[in-house]
């Protein structure tokens, strides 16, 4: 277990260089382009897949870093680039780890690469699970997968919502219910492969933020797949459905769901990350505007008003960056989050880069509000870190809960 220090190491160093490197070179240039045209940045994804930044071993490198830093420096970096094109970037990520963490060798082996694709043929994958009527509600979720024996099929039904990169996906990971009777338990993922019939793109949203970022209803009619498709297979979901029906009649359902919730604690400083590196760049922005721009003969950074608004926004971005890094470093150290430490980094930095990207249009006044100048679009970019994953509501419940030993559901 790595130590914890709020010093990169070297290695860490030349990563985090070469990745911002990437950001401000490529990422940021195109910015402006894909958010107008609210279009999947495909050149952009083959640029990154061609130095090696859009690829499985990269996030792996980062994941297995022994400090935990290395996926929320990455998340900083790439954001700070601009959000909607890093969310292109990494949305193939969720789909990657659902196999990494409940699929067999075999599995893993054979999809993640038709995932990604080759840098010549990128591809992209989705992760989805929210429906309409199901977003942080997850035991009310409608999808439905049923096994048909005599063809070793499992048939899903029913519609997705919010996925990042539904429909145009190479690869669908759909979480669906597969015992109704056991709620959030009867829960399984299955792969559907490329070009599976049944599956279509429905709604595509167009979005006040992350316009880059393709995001849309996934429809689900009568869609049929290998039985080999189940993510970790039908012996290992029939043990675990057995296993959790025994509980529920002994009594113990709330510890596996209170379990389950803590899988989710640990994926959001990731999120939180990703916080962070808009907030930062909108400060950064902020503040050579203020050195700068002058009124009345002098930078506007010489008044008050101005001067302390950007050392409260350093301010809350550091303390952000802090939280993230501490819940980072608990969940590759195995350190309980007795108080919710994983909601608390992603609340904090959702909320930071709310204020901190308004706090930037203010201070560049009437040009903040051009898309002549980037905060415009970091502002309308940072309503989102508030609402998926978790929306800051579900966070302060979450945090409020094991504050109170109160069960999470």
């Amino acid at each position: 277990m790595a130590e914890f220090t709020m010093e990169l190491n070297d290695d860490q160093k030349q990563v985090r260089d070469w990745i911002h490197g990437f950001a401000a070179d490529v990422i940021r240039p195109a910015a402006a382009e894909w958010d107008e045209r609210e279009e999947t940045p495909w050149p952009v994804i083959q640029e990154a897949a061609k130095v090696g930044i859009y690829s499985l071993d990269f996030y792996a490198q980062q994941f297995f870093d022994p400090t935990g830093l290395g996926i929320p420096m990455a998340m900083e970096e790439l954001f700070w680039g601009d959000a909607g094109i890093a969310l292109s970037i990494v949305g193939t990520g969720l789909a990657a780890i659902g196999v990494l963490a409940n699929g067999t060798e075999e599995q893993i082996g054979t999809w993640i690469p038709q995932m990604y694709g080759t840098p010549d043929d990128v591809k992209v994958a989705a992760f989805c699970s929210s429906e309409p009527d199901a977003g942080s509600d997850v035991g009310a979720m409608r999808t439905r997968a049923v096994y048909d024996q005599a063809k070793d099929e499992w048939v899903l039904n029913g519609t997705k919502t919010w996925a990042t990169n539904g429909g145009i996906a190479n690869v669908h990971i759909v979480v669906a219910v597969v015992d109704p009777e056991l709620g959030t338990k009867g829960h399984a993922s299955f792969i559907v492969p490329p070009g599976t019939p049944g599956l279509s793109q429905g709604q595509k949203f167009k979005k006040h933020g992350i316009r880059a970022s393709h995001t849309a209803e996934v429809v689900l009619e009568d869609v049929r797949i290998p039985g080999s498709c189940l993510l970790g297979g039908k012996e290992k979901l029939d043990e675990r459905l057995a296993r959790a029906h025994e509980k529920a009649k002994a009594g113990g359902g709330e510890r596996v769901k209170n379990a389950a919730m803590a899988t989710f604690e640990a994926s959001r400083p990731a999120v939180g990350a990703m916080a962070v590196g808009t907030a930062r760049a909108a400060y950064e922005v902020a503040l050579d505007y203020a050195k700068t721009r002058t009124q009345f003969g002098r930078p506007i950074i010489d008044n008050q008003g101005v001067a302390f608004q950007l050392a409260d926004m350093r301010t809350q971005i550091d303390a952000a960056r802090l939280l993230v890094w501490r819940a980072s470093w608990m969940a590759v150290a195995g350190k309980p989050f007795t108080s919710a430490e994983g909601s608390m980094s992603k609340l904090y930095a959702s909320e930071v880069a709310k204020k901190v990207t308004a706090q930037a249009v203010q201070i560049l006044g009437g040009n903040g509000f051009t898309r002549e100048y980037p905060v415009e679009r970091m502002h309308r970019d940072a309503a989102i870190y508030t609402i998926f994953e978790g929306t800051s509501e579900i966070q302060r419940l979450v945090i409020a809960r094991t504050l109170s030993g109160m069960p999470i559901r």
